[in-house]
Parts: C-alpha cells; sequence; structure tokens
C-alpha cells in the first residue's frame, strides 16, 4: 500500500491545473502537518473545484487505508450533488488501479482499506449529528449551506481530531456562510500572513482551458454581464441579499421606440425592415397574469401579505426573428399592446381573454399564471387554445425565479423592448412597476422578485415575465401567399 500511495500521489494533484493544484497543496500541508485549518475556495462554475476535491479525497484514502479514519463531505443536497461527488471520488479511485479495492456503503460512504469518506447532506431537516471527521471535512457549495447548520451538526464533527476544513463554492448572497468564511480569512491573512482564502474567476479558468473562454463569454452575451447569475457563478461577485430589481440601465434598455398597436400587423411580401424575416403574418405572443391569490412559496411575502385589489393583465409582444442567436432562447419581443381588468370576476373575463388572444391577436402562444383561482381560466383557456398555451404556470419560488432570472437576461440583451410612452395608464403603471420592483436573493441561486404591497401591484410586471417564457419555442409564420398592409 506504501507504493501505491507514493504513485496515487504523484498522479494527483500535478495533474490539476495550476489555481487548482495552488488551493490544493495548501489545504494537504494543513491536513499533513495537523494544523486544522479552516479554507474557503471560490472558483468560477465549471472551474474544477469538484476534481480538486477529488483528488485530495483519493489521495487522503490511500494514505489512511491502513491506520483508518473518516473524511467527511457535506453539500446542499445529496441528489445530485452529493451523488455526483460520490461517483467521481470512485471513477478516480478506479483511475488510480483501486477497481476491485473499494466498496460503497449504503449508498453514501466509500471505503478503502480502513479509511471511509462519508457524504452527508446539509438539507435543513438532515440528520447529521454524531459522524466524526478525522481526514478533511468539506462544505461543498457552501454558499447554499444554512449556517447555522453547519455551525451546529457540521463543524464539531472535527472537535475532537482537529480536522482541517474547506468549504467550496461560489459567490452568492453576501451574508451567506461562504461569504462570511472569505470574510474572516481574508483578515486572518492579514494578521498572520497565512493564505487561507483561493479564489479563481472566469478569467483565471479561461487562461488554461480555451474552450471554457468561449462558453463563458456566450454565457455574457446570453445574460449580460450585469446579471447576477453572471456577476455570481463566474466573476464570483456577491449580490447584495435585497435591493431593486431593475438598476436604471437595465430600465433603459426595455425602452423602445416602436408605436403601441391595437390591432395585429401583417408582413409585406418584401418586408426589408424586417432583416429578411419569412413573408406571412407575424408573429404575437401573450403573457396573462391573472388577478387572484397570492403566490405559493417564499416569495409570497412580496405579493399579498394584506388585503388588495389585484388586476388580471395581458400583454401582447411582437417576436422578431430576424436577428436569433443559438445562445438566446427567445426572439426579441416588442411589446405592442396592453390589456387591463379590475375586479372583474374570472367567469366573466374568460370570453374577453379568449376573443383578445384567439380572435383578435391570434397568438401563436401564451403563458399563464395559473396560480389558486387563476387555474379555472388558465383550464378553459388551454381547452380552447390546445398548444398555444404554454403548460400553465403556478408561482411556487422555483418557477418564479426562473421568470425572473429570465426577465433580466432579456433586458440586459436588449431583448425585450416595451412601446413608446403614450401618456396612457397602461405604460405609465408598467413602468412604475418595473422601477418599484424588488429582488430578494435566496439560497440554491434563486430569487424572489416583485412590488412590495405596501408600496403598490406588479401585475404588469408579472405579465411582461410571462410573455418571454410564451416567447420561448415561438417559431416565424409560414407565408400564406397573401399581401398585408403595415
Amino acid at each position: 500500500m506504501t507504493s501505491l500511495s507514493h504513485q496515487t500521489s504523484k498522479q494527483g494533484l500535478p495533474l490539476l491545473r495550476p489555481y487548482q493544484a495552488e488551493a490544493g497543496r495548501a489545504i494537504l500541508a494543513s491536513v499533513l502537518g495537523r494544523r486544522g485549518l479552516t479554507f474557503s475556495v471560490m472558483m468560477a462554475r465549471q472551474g474544477g473545484k469538484n476534481e480538486l476535491s477529488a483528488q485530495l479525497e483519493l489521495l487522503l484514502l490511500v494514505r489512511h487505508a491502513l491506520r483508518g479514519g473518516n473524511g467527511v463531505k457535506a453539500a446542499p443536497t445529496f441528489r445530485p450533488q452529493l451523488l455526483t461527488s460520490l461517483r467521481r471520488l470512485q471513477d478516480r479511485l478506479d483511475d488510480a488501479g483501486l477497481r476491485g479495492h473499494w466498496e460503497t456503503e449504503q449508498g453514501a460512504a466509500v471505503r478503502l482499506g480502513r479509511a471511509r469518506w462519508l457524504f452527508y447532506s446539509a438539507e435543513p431537516h438532515s440528520h447529521v449529528v454524531g459522524a466524526t471527521a478525522h481526514l478533511l471535512l468539506e462544505i461543498d457549495e457552501a454558499q447554499d449551506v444554512d449556517t447555522e447548520k453547519y455551525e451546529k451538526e457540521f463543524r464539531p464533527m472535527g472537535a475532537a481530531t482537529g480536522v482541517t476544513t474547506v468549504l467550496y463554492g461560489t459567490a452568492w448572497d453576501d451574508a451567506g456562510l461562504l461569504e462570511r468564511a472569505k470574510a474572516l480569512h481574508v483578515e486572518l491573512e492579514r494578521r498572520d500572513g497565512l493564505r487561507r482564502h483561493f479564489e479563481y474567476d472566469w478569467q483565471v479558468v479561461a487562461d488554461h482551458n480555451p474552450a471554457y473562454r468561449g462558453y463563458v463569454e456566450a454565457e455574457r452575451e446570453r445574460l449580460g454581464e450585469g446579471h447576477p447569475l453572471f456577476q455570481t457563478q463566474y466573476c464570483l461577485r456577491p449580490v447584495s441579499g435585497q435591493g431593486r430589481f431593475l438598476n436604471p440601465q437595465q430600465l433603459a434598455l426595455l425602452e423602445g421606440d416602436h408605436p403601441r398597436c391595437h390591432a395585429p400587423r401583417a408582413l409585406r411580401p418584401f418586408d426589408s425592415a424586417q432583416g429578411g424575416q419569412a413573408q406571412g403574418e407575424r408573429v404575437y405572443v401573450a403573457g396573462v397574469d391573472m388577478a387572484g391569490e397570492a403566490e405559493e412559496g417564499e416569495g409570497s411575502f412580496l405579493r399579498a401579505h394584506k388585503p388588495r385589489q389585484d388586476s388580471t393583465v395581458v400583454t401582447i409582444g411582437e417576436a422578431d426573428f430576424s436577428d436569433t442567436s443559438a445562445w438566446q432562447p427567445w426572439p426579441l419581443v416588442r411589446v405592442v399592446e396592453h390589456y387591463w381588468w379590475t375586479g372583474v370576476p374570472h367567469a366573466n373575463l374568460a370570453p374577453q381573454l379568449l376573443a383578445v388572444l384567439k380572435e383578435q391577436w391570434r397568438c401563436q402562444r401564451v403563458a399563464i399564471d395559473a396560480t389558486g383561482v387563476g387555474e379555472g381560466v388558465a383550464s378553459l383557456l388551454k381547452a380552447a387554445l390546445g398548444e398555444r398555451v404554454v403548460r400553465p404556470l403556478r408561482f411556487t419560488a422555483p418557477v418564479k425565479s426562473q421568470l425572473g432570472f429570465d426577465l433580466l437576461a432579456a433586458a440586459n440583451s436588449g431583448r425585450l423592448r416595451l412601446y413608446a410612452d403614450d401618456g396612457s395608464l397602461e405604460a405609465r403603471q408598467c413602468r412604475w412597476e418595473l422601477a418599484h420592483a424588488r429582488s430578494f436573493y435566496r439560497p440554491n441561486q434563486t430569487l424572489a422578485f416583485g412590488v412590495d404591497p405596501s408600496e403598490g401591484h406588479d401585475d404588469f410586471l408579472m405579465s411582461l415575465a410571462l410573455v418571454l417564457a410564451a416567447a420561448t419555442g415561438a417559431a416565424p409564420r409560414r407565408a400564406r401567399g397573401r399581401v398585408g398592409s403595415p
């Protein structure tokens, strides 16, 4: 086993990229020197932190296969995060020529000789008290791990053994576990000169991987450099826990110069203004935010904590396919019309909505808020419009989070434009809601967004987010051989 250990160490950390090996050497020095230090390691998404972790686990398992001891790894979820890490370690053991020498225990541990690596979920309701970490304590995706959970249940695992601890992840909330650890480690380094924090943004990774550079640059184009996911996952800059949803630059990018339309426009046979778009009818999509009950889940704090009268808002968007890119899930969407009903019972709204969406605009795709009592109207529209209705969207926390991130990406990339302000009540209300919407960033890279009910409503905002959901998957209409007027 001694020669095997030597061979593995030769094939372990030296195979890592220089920035990975830099952090790995510091961690190993603490482990082998029994120093019991705590480190924070932040790497851009897909930058190789999981490979670094697997190589450390492999090396320490081999070194302790005869004498024994436990390593512990925690992550916010068992599936898929810990399961992926467990399989990666198994692959590295096989790569080192150890196939047949290791075994999996109860699907949550890997044993080599007398040494084991234990994998524990850090979900709020998981039960992990009682385990002891001898070799290394790892907290993966630490930005998503509850600080109290870590302090009460994971950190004590190394109390009796003086274990070295590593917190891996990317940026997220500026008040989260990883950011707090980073601040502490930077301050300790200032005092004693010992480096405990290692941080490598996407440009560092790209210097060693040209293919990665191309991927991240495409993500920057798709999301916009100011998008919170790009800033946190690739630039490693944390977001403030709560603030304005849209900044002044994003609000400006949403402003269009096209006029509001009260009826569909038809293309001329050779409409050069469309940049070569196929002949035929223009494509219209719609987002429908139904008045009714508050959203489900954690995001509800932004919608209805006191009695209020919601409105049903329909946003009509014109899809322009003249400038499409593979990295964009939707065409350029020009908002051309709004409809607004307040205090109208759903039973009376259904025929009016159907007339607008089917008869007036012949919408190719419709996304509708099916939360609470809105589900009944959504079902009626689905029956009447068939596949043109996108799967009815219930405003759960994950669904709303995705709608918010998509709206930010569309604003950043200029692929969503409002009609020019015509002084109408609808134009003013839409812009007011966009300017007053707030965001709240939660663990697991999700967000809630909306207008605080103490300030006003956010029905236009939600309808605008839904029109993007409708535009995803839209396609140019085929020519019908008739000439229309603009």
